[in-house]
């Protein structure tokens, strides 16, 4: 709508300067005559231009009437309710055209746009970080959550973001997502939420699914460690490539207990924060990022989870993969979903680490989306 008004504006001219003579002289009645001519000429011409103005103005709202005045060459277009092919999925790169069935879908090709948000059975999303991230990081998606009518609650896990515990003192998983079991423990009777993991989250949330499976309508696992029964977040990471990976060479280590004894948190390299979580990232981001995040738990990673298909099998998983991500690489994203298969698999196009940076609007369609999508009892 701005582009719009912007066209519509008059342009403003540029006056030259007026040379003024410090002592005019005196004039005639006759030039006075004249300089009253002029300047009824020229406000006749003003208002000529005024009207011109106003004529373009109306001939361009008829022209729009009717259409999408937002309509955009670059964007996708999504079929009507009415149209015939209301039902089918538009096609992808591929020749063949996407069944509903197909495990792997793009923002565009969700069906679910029709369910109203009072039919959902809940619209409260938990988000849960990532290592060495805090809450801060889903300030976009809050704000666009709750524009859509939605309940956004973020958690700083301990040590993270504000909570103000040492992460060198974290001993357990446990410990680490308290913050979030506390949370779930504390909701009404027969509330339900909808639970987001990044990163590490994904870990955490797959914890809190085993012990809060009735509290859990939807589980989201953003580029996130999605691990099976027995298995820890180190031996996710160690399938990575060898020394020259990007994320061994940004990982330093604290020693708080001694040199002699295991780490006890994880830091990133400020120099290298950008090219492995936020290559896609806007630059004031980035920068908030820098100054926000904070040394990584270390034990949590070594604890391998406990997971049943009584609890944890009870709750719908979805995977969002990044595919220009270069901590947890798309190859290693597949790798985890194929071990363990969640319901529905979206691709992100263009997304890095940090999709809450990078895609904000098309991460937020994801989250809406998959909230929209009925699930068997």
């Amino acid at each position: 709508m701005g582009n719009l008004c912007a066209c519509l504006a008059p342009k403003s001219m540029k006056k030259k300067p007026t040379k003024r003579l410090r002592n005019p002289p005196p004039t005639t009645n006759s030039s006075k005559r004249w300089t009253r001519v002029r300047s009824s000429r020229k406000e006749k011409s003003d208002a000529a231009l005024t009207q011109e103005q106003v004529l373009a103005a109306a001939i361009l709202f008829q022209q729009q009437n009717g259409r999408d005045p937002f309509d955009r060459t670059t964007s996708v277009r999504y079929p009507k309710s009415g149209s015939k092919n209301s039902n089918t999925l538009p096609r992808s790169s591929s020749s063949r055209a996407r069944a509903l069935t197909d495990p792997l879908l793009q923002p565009h090709q969700l069906v679910s746009e029709n369910v109203k948000l009072e039919d959902i059975e809940t619209n409260h999303f938990v988000l849960v970080h990532g290592g060495g991230f805090g809450a801060w990081c889903w300030y976009k998606t809050i704000a666009l959550l709750e524009e859509g009518g939605y309940k956004a609650t973020a958690i700083d896990l301990a040590g993270s973001g504000v909570h103000s515990f040492d992460p060198n003192r974290i001993t357990s998983l446990l410990q680490y997502v308290h913050p979030l079991t506390d949370f779930l423990q504390m909701l009404p009777e027969g509330e339900k939420v909808i639970l987001v993991g990044h990163d590490f989250g994904g870990a955490c949330i797959a914890h809190a699914m085993e012990l809060f499976p009735y509290r859990i309508s939807k589980a989201i696992f953003i580029a996130a460690a999605m691990l099976s029964n027995g298995q820890n977040t180190l031996d996710m990471f160690s399938q990575q490539a060898g020394a020259d990976d990007l994320m061994r060479q940004a990982q330093t280590f604290s020693y708080a207990n001694g040199n002699d004894r295991p780490p006890t948190s994880i830091n990133f390299e400020k120099s290298l924060l950008r090219d492995l979580f936020f290559n896609q990232c806007p630059a004031k981001d980035v920068a908030l990022a820098s100054v926000s995040m904070r040394p990584m738990p270390f034990a949590p990673i070594l604890e391998k989870l406990c997971l049943t298909d009584l609890n944890y099998g009870l709750v719908k998983r979805f995977y969002i993969e990044t595919p220009e991500d270069n901590a947890i690489p798309i190859t290693l994203q597949d790798s985890m979903i194929n071990k363990s298969p969640p319901q529905q698999v979206f691709r992100l196009k263009g997304a890095d680490h940090s999709p809450f940076f990078s895609k904000p609007q098309a991460l937020n369609k994801l989250l809406v989306e998959i909230s929209k999508i009925k699930t068997p009892s």
